[in-house]
């Protein structure tokens, strides 16, 4: 693992970042949480790549207010070309 910064799936929508924070940091110091809103899903970044791999160890499907965790090193954002989206009516034609 080469990443300070983790993934964390299968979020419920109440939890807080407070409470994210509070559980992992059981594992190290946490740099920052971002939960993505409506999604389910979020990142917590660990103040070394050591802490954050005994996270992932320990929380990764683990059971947190009755989800179970998925827990995984974060990917670097994908890059979006020329900051469009794609075009496309809504409609197939066949």
């Amino acid at each position: 693992m080469q990443s300070k910064k983790l993934y964390v799936g299968n979020l419920g929508y109440a939890l807080t970042p407070e409470e994210l924070s509070e559980l992992f940091a059981t594992y190290g110091v946490v740099q920052s949480v971002n939960i993505i809103e409506g999604k389910g899903f979020g990142f917590v970044e660990m103040s070394t790549q050591t802490e954050a791999e005994a996270a992932k160890l320990a929380l990764n499907n683990s059971d947190f207010k009755g989800r179970t965790l998925k827990v995984d090193e974060a990917r670097p954002p994908k890059e979006r070309q020329g900051g469009q989206r794609p075009r496309g009516g809504g409609q197939r034609r066949y």
